[in-house]
């Protein structure tokens, strides 16, 4: 993360979300643990996917881009620098925002607000901020001012170092002194203002740079403080901070489960994921938050991303699919330029128009939704591979999951402990009809899927 430079680095300052142990939420609260993440979409164009999508292919959340007022600048990493705790940033104002949480509260999605409390803005300059606010480096009228930051004023150069970590710039952004009361009362009153607007969770962004007990403070300022965090804390081996650390204040993003699914899809084989998760070495599952790419490692190359067609389809099948952390898909652009911010301002007038690539809406991706929570606490079943790349699997007796990795099609008679009947293959929208002993035949094309649960007994 020292290494990269600031577009690239803004935002993807390792955050975790921690919670109370007595308190804290094994993943999001409910029955549905699938989150979207649609990246820098405006607030009514998330109100309007919440009621047109979201709901109804059973989201549970949605998480939105950092609703605070930031610096001006097209590039998508501007939301990521903070100027006031108001919301006015690109995507919307007050009244936006609380419309589109109303929106989706009705359409039975929760939100998530992306949190970045780390840090204010990045250089040298002064300026004026998306909601009008003046501000210059270290002095944010109202707010903040220089003695609030901590004492180092120089980039973070050494990841084995925790004070240089934690005390130290990120990329040049200006570093709130977290231990300090006034720094943690200011950042609880702005994520009580959110929840007073109706938001059920926050993803904290940059959680590595702050220290746990230092958000665990500011999480028992808040009007609920048992509230969802899911924070990103980057994986670093042999780094001085840790993701779990941060486990005892809530849920922490696991990044080698993305890392990894990169590999093994692009050029290992899919027979090694039969104990994918705490058999790697992650996390255990009830902390963790999982992904296959994010808005920074869909830029940096560090995952797969929408331009790895099959590859990266495939691994959002088989993410949710498998019963391991909670899910975020990740829902943005076309990009070319990594620094470039979103069509329109954030404006979606509908998926696959003007750029906007509507991941969560690709009909592999999204009827995978409804599987996970049909199959929901259901553990894996009935696992078969050819030691290659093609792997099938149960949940209990609630789903069954084929994926053919192969160059090839694959014809072959799958065992399954699901009851006997038809079911729609979801992922091809076709009937399959499963014998007295749990069987079924099937042809798999190369690079597809099938997936049947017993909440769709019909096409």
């Amino acid at each position: 993360m020292a290494r990269r430079h600031l577009s690239a680095a803004v935002a993807l300052a390792a955050t975790a979300v921690v919670m109370n142990p007595t308190s804290a939420q094994a993943s999001p609260p409910g029955t549905k643990d699938v989150t979207a993440v649609l990246f820098e979409w405006n607030f009514a164009s998330v109100a309007r996917e919440c009621t047109n999508t979201l709901g109804p292919a059973g989201y549970g959340y949605v998480q939105v881009s950092p609703p605070a007022e930031h610096i001006q600048g097209s590039q998508w990493w501007t939301s990521y620098q903070p100027v006031s705790y108001k919301i006015a940033g690109r995507l919307g104002d007050r009244t936006a925002f609380r419309n589109m949480v109303n929106t989706c509260h009705a359409a039975g999605v929760k939100v998530v607000a992306d949190t970045v409390i780390n840090h204010m803005s990045a250089g040298s300059g002064s300026g004026t901020g998306t909601g009008g606010s003046s501000y210059s480096k270290y002095t944010y009228p109202g707010l903040y001012s220089a003695p609030d930051f901590d004492d180092c004023t120089s980039q973070i150069g050494n990841y084995q170092d925790r004070w240089n970590v934690q005390h130290c710039e990120l990329v040049n952004l200006a570093d709130l002194d977290t231990g300090e009361n006034y720094v943690r009362g200011a950042i609880a009153g702005y994520m009580n203002d959110l929840l007073s607007l109706g938001v059920d969770g926050f993803r904290i962004d940059a959680a590595k740079h702050m220290d746990a007990a230092d958000l665990a403070n500011i999480k028992s300022r808040l009007s609920n403080p048992s509230v969802y965090w899911k924070q990103e804390v980057i994986h670093g081996a042999g780094e001085a901070v840790q993701p779990s650390e941060y486990t005892g204040n809530g849920d922490v993003q696991e990044f080698r489960y993305a890392y990894d699914l990169k590999r093994v899809f692009n050029n290992e084989n899919l027979a090694y994921l039969k104990n994918y998760g705490e058999g790697w070495g992650y996390m255990s599952s009830g902390v963790s938050g999982v992904f296959v790419d994010n808005h920074d490692t869909e830029r940096n190359g560090s995952t797969l991303n929408y331009k790895d067609g099959a590859n990266y389809t495939l691994a959002n099948v088989f993410m949710l699919a498998w019963p391991y952390g909670a899910p975020d898909v990740n829902s943005g652009y076309e990009w070319s330029d990594t620094d470039a911010g979103p069509p329109n301002g954030g404006t979606v007038s509908a998926c696959w128009q003007d750029g906007w690539k509507c991941q969560h809406n690709w009909p592999e991706i999204k009827s995978m939704v409804a599987f996970r929570n049909a199959t929901r606490g259901e553990s894996v079943t009935n696992w078969w591979d050819n030691g290659g790349d093609a792997i099938a699997f149960g949940r209990g007796s609630k789903g069954f999951v084929a994926i053919n990795h192969e160059s090839g099609s694959l014809t072959r008679t799958y065992q399954t402990s699901l009851s006997a009947g038809s079911y729609c293959d979801v992922q091809n929208n076709t009937t399959v009809t499963v014998n007295s002993g749990g069987q079924f035949t099937a042809t798999l094309g190369a690079n597809t899927a099938l997936a049947l649960h017993a909440g769709r007994p019909n096409c």
